[in-house]
């Protein structure tokens, strides 16, 4: 029996991935406004694939093994190059993404150990407020307008999502301490 043809919530998570070097691309291509425009587009529409592959797959009984290896991990991609793109133009301090890098790997350990031990780690109200708080906070940061009410959102944006993403690890770790003890 030859392998089935892709579905279609794992073309769109392939999509999000192929579209990241297009989004790195435009960001840090020295264009000014244009290119942050059209980064921008690029990251909305990456991010609508996030939510539409994983929509469609509980909807419609496609969830598979491929797309739940790939789907985190181009999540990952996606937000992890915003961030560290970011950090090259000057908009975001390095330490912020050391901390929302980071959480990520943590949270993939947990989850990974959980997985070997037949648990599954849903996603938490603090990490769906998070995720949230920071596709807003990468958005006013790709965008950047020079306006002082825009750059008091970014501000206020960057510390809400560090915020959030300490709370949502500290909340993980805390509900989720069982995966770590071992079952001998």
């Amino acid at each position: 029996m030859g392998e089935k043809p892709l579905n279609l919530p794992n073309k769109l998570t392939l999509m999000r991935v192929i579209l990241v070097p297009f989004f790195v691309f435009f960001l840090l291509a020295g264009w000014g406004l244009t290119g942050d425009v059209i980064a921008l587009v690029i990251f909305c529409v990456a991010s609508f694939t996030d939510y539409l592959d994983g929509h469609l797959a509980r909807k419609y009984h496609l969830v598979t093994n491929f797309g739940k290896f790939m789907d985190p991990l181009a999540d990952k991609l996606l937000v992890g190059s915003a961030a560290i793109c970011l950090i090259e133009l000057g908009r975001i301090p390095a330490w912020v993404v050391v901390i929302l890098i980071g959480r990520e790997f943590v949270i993939s350990g947990f989850r990974l150990i959980a997985a070997e031990k037949g648990t599954v780690i849903a996603a938490s109200y603090w990490g769906k407020t998070k995720t949230v708080c920071q596709m807003a906070m990468t958005m006013f940061l790709i965008l950047h307008l020079e306006m002082p009410a825009w750059h008091l959102i970014e501000q206020i944006l960057i510390v809400a999502a560090t915020a959030l993403t300490i709370i949502s690890l500290v909340d993980y770790i805390i509900k989720n301490k069982d995966v770590l003890k071992d079952v001998d």
